[in-house]
């Protein structure tokens, strides 16, 4: 992988790291590049190979939004060309968005512009009560908008309005507080053994339910009613009868751990 992306493995847990300390994490073409392969190809793992994928940064911040370098050299670019250069963050986020297992952010320092985005695809996010926050754009003359389809999901429009416009920065409580973040935590150790817990949670659970269960939440988006009771209808009857399904249901009688935990 590219040297400012580190992608690790701990099992069947992949570690993928935003790895440009020097500049806080921040955006830029190769950075982009990177996470959009990363992901990309964790996508293609099945099950029995992946079940959880820790998203971190490397140093003091977890992602301070687009590099200013490469803000600089865009400052030429034709509308076309930003509309290709904008497409291609998005790109990343509908990735990471639709990454078949949990994606799991633990969020350190700062977390703004591209980096909220990057808390709003995640699965769970977890913050240090220190991390600083926002939706900066405004600041620079432009705004959240390749953002603001996975946002406004997660915080809802009347927050959006508020952050969106103001550019204003805000701590680990306001995030939690508007569902920008899962949890809040004292510290980085706490950090990592939040997430370990929870990486932990996940493995004893159905490979293959995990990601249903994450699958049934996305697939609901933009469905009437009427539609997504009948998914929902669907796929629990689906993941029932399968092998998996079996195996727990028949574990949980016998009183013994299912196949998965033994693994």
């Amino acid at each position: 992988m590219s040297e400012v992306l580190k992608v690790e493995r701990d099992g069947v847990v992949a570690r993928v790291t935003l790895n440009r300390p020097e500049v806080r994490n921040a955006f830029n073409a190769e950075l982009i590049a990177a996470l959009r392969s990363a992901f990309h190809g964790l996508a293609t793992e099945p099950p029995a190979k992946l079940r959880a994928v820790v998203l971190g940064g490397e140093g003091k911040a977890f992602c301070a939004g687009a590099d200013i370098e490469w803000q600089r050299a865009s400052i030429g670019l034709s509308t076309e060309e930003n509309e290709a250069d904008a497409g291609r963050l998005q790109e990343v986020l509908v990735a990471i968005d639709e990454c078949p297992v949990p994606v799991i952010a633990a969020v350190h320092g700062a977390a703004l512009g591209g980096g909220m985005a990057l808390s709003c695809v995640a699965d769970i996010a977890l913050a240090t009560a220190d991390t600083i926050f926002g939706f900066t754009e405004v600041k620079l003359g432009l705004m959240p908008a390749v953002i603001s389809p996975f946002v406004l999901p997660r915080i809802g429009e009347g927050q959006a309005r508020a952050l969106f416009l103001t550019g204003e920065r805000f701590g680990s409580e306001r995030a939690l507080d508007i569902g920008l973040v899962s949890e809040v935590v004292p510290d980085r150790p706490a950090l990592a053994a939040r997430v370990g817990a929870l990486v932990g949670e996940i493995r004893t659970a159905g490979p293959e339910a995990v990601r249903n269960a994450k699958a049934v939440i996305r697939d609901q988006r933009g469905l009437s009613r009427t539609d997504a009771l009948k998914l929902a209808v669907q796929r629990a009857a689906r993941q029932r009868v399968s092998a998996e399904g079996q195996e727990g249901l028949r574990a949980f009688l016998d009183k013994r751990p299912p196949s998965w935990r033994e693994e």
